[in-house]
Order: structure tokens, then sequence, then C-alpha cells
């Protein structure tokens, strides 16, 4: 068997010829130091095409534009004092802020302007100006009350009759509110100032000198006859207590009631009724 050619032997690289270059283009990472020579020494050595390029040179290497910035000094001196007092102050007066919350709370306390929630509002309901026009008294009103933490209510109905009707001629009906958690006041408004705005046919009157602000609710059929309907009421809010004073009438050629009182008249009862009811409700 024959055996593979060898490789041809390399010349000899003559005594003056220079060293073959090395594979990595960079010099080793951990060159071995120099031998001392006790002669005298050359000049340095010319510097290589693959040496290392000095820091300087180095665009990437320069110091960034900005200094580091370090902590405040912390010697005696009146800038780091300043420093200190206003962050002592602004603890002290974040501490002093939550002990007044804790203390004194956020809540608001109702605005109830003394009125009572009494447990009958039948009793408590004065609407003597209708009894010369209805002078035979209701003797089995209905009424309810509600007291809960929230809100207390009463409610009362009343019917109204002539002398001599054998059934009721008008109707009244009431009712009291006591809020206690909530403010009625944007609801309250919302609702009876723009009452036409949701309800056809009615008219809204502002009125004056009862609580802090009070509505007249109307709508009138009956064309100055015998025959139709009459609704009105009286909406009245002071402070979180809102307070509702309404009559209603309906008449038919068969009722009896030939002269059933005009809007002006149950307008004028229900203003001066209403007063009266909220007076004797206040402490």
């Amino acid at each position: 068997m024959s055996t593979p050619s060898q490789p041809p032997e390399q010349p000899e690289q003559p005594s003056g010829a220079p060293a073959q270059p090395s594979a990595y283009p960079y010099p080793h990472p951990h060159p071995q130091p120099h031998p001392q020579s006790s002669g005298p020494v050359g000049p340095p050595t010319q510097q290589t095409f693959y040496a290392q390029p000095t820091l300087a040179g180095n665009p990437y290497a320069q110091h960034a534009p900005y200094p580091v910035v370090g902590p405040p000094p912390t010697g005696g001196g009146g800038a780091g004092r300043a420093v200190l007092w206003a962050v002592v102050g602004a603890v002290v007066t974040s501490a002093a802020w939550a002990a007044g919350v804790f203390l004194i709370g956020t809540g608001t306390d109702p605005d109830l302007r003394g009125y009572t929630a009494p447990s009958n509002l039948c009793n408590a309901t004065d609407y003597s100006s209708f009894k010369e026009e209805y002078p035979a008294s209701d003797t089995a009103p209905t009424h309810n009350n509600l007291e809960d933490d929230a809100l207390d209510e009463g409610l009362c109905s009343l019917s109204l009759k002539k002398t001599g009707s054998t059934y009721s001629d008008a109707y009244l009906s009431v009712q009291l509110d006591r809020h206690k958690k909530t403010d009625p006041g944007p609801e309250f408004t919302a609702t009876w100032k723009n009452y036409a705005d949701s309800h056809t046919g009615y008219d809204v009157e502002t009125v004056t000198g009862i609580g802090d602000e009070a509505y007249l609710v109307s709508d009138d059929t009956t064309a100055g006859s015998s025959t139709g309907s009459l609704y009105a009421t009286l909406a009245v809010r002071d402070g979180w207590v809102t307070y509702t004073m309404s009559y209603s009438a309906y008449y038919t050629s068969y009722d009896t009631d030939t002269d059933p009182p005009k809007l002006d008249e149950v307008s004028d009862w229900l203003k001066t009724d209403t007063r009266t009811t909220l007076g004797d409700l206040r402490d």
C-alpha cells in the first residue's frame, strides 16, 4: 500500500528576515515582561500598525459634559440649614393636617333648621284656611312615618268635604322630609323649578318668603266652570328639610258642588297654611 505523499518542507527563513505575523493583530493580553538589560537603553521601538490607540485619542472615552451631582453638603452652612428646616417644616405641617382631619372630620352636619319629625304628621298639619270652604272634618285621615339614620319622613292624606257632602270633594296630601345625610337642594331645585318641562300643562310660580326656596306648581282645566280638574302643590325647601302640600279636586257634571274654589284661592290657602305648619314644626 502506498503512503500519501508528504507535504513539501518549508524552506528555512534567513536569519535576517522578519518574523511571520501572528494570527492575532492585537498584542497578547498578557505579554511577558521584558528581561532587564544592563546595557544602555536605546530609543523606543516604533509603534506598529496594530498597536492599541491611546485613551486620549478615543473620542468615546472623553469625560461627560456635565459634572456628577453629589449629595448636599452636610456642613454647618446656611444653605444646608435652610434645606433641613424646610424638610422639618413640611413634616410638621403634614402631621398637623392629618391630626386636624382625624379630630375634626370632613363630614358636613345636616342643616335641619330645628325642624322636628312628628310621629303623626296629620296632627301637626295646619289646614285651617281650607275649612271655611270644606268645614266637615276628616275623621280617619291616613298617615305614615319613617325614621332612619339618613331620612325622617312623614306623610299625611286628608279628605275635604263641604257641608252635606257624602263623599270627598277634594283632597290634601302633605309630606315632610328631614334629610340627614345628603343635601336635597340641587335635586329639589331641578325637580320643582323645571316641573313644567317634564309635565305638560303645568305652570310653575316661584314663591318668596317661605324657606330658602319654594315653588307653586299647578294645573287648572276647569276654565272657570264646574267641570274639569284642579291640582296645586306648594313645594318648600328650608335647609335640608323639604315640605310639600298638595290640593287636588276633580269635578264632573254629576257633582253637587257647582261652585268649586278657584286656583288663586287654593294657592293662597296653601301658602298660608304652609307657613303656619312649618313654624309649628320648628323648636
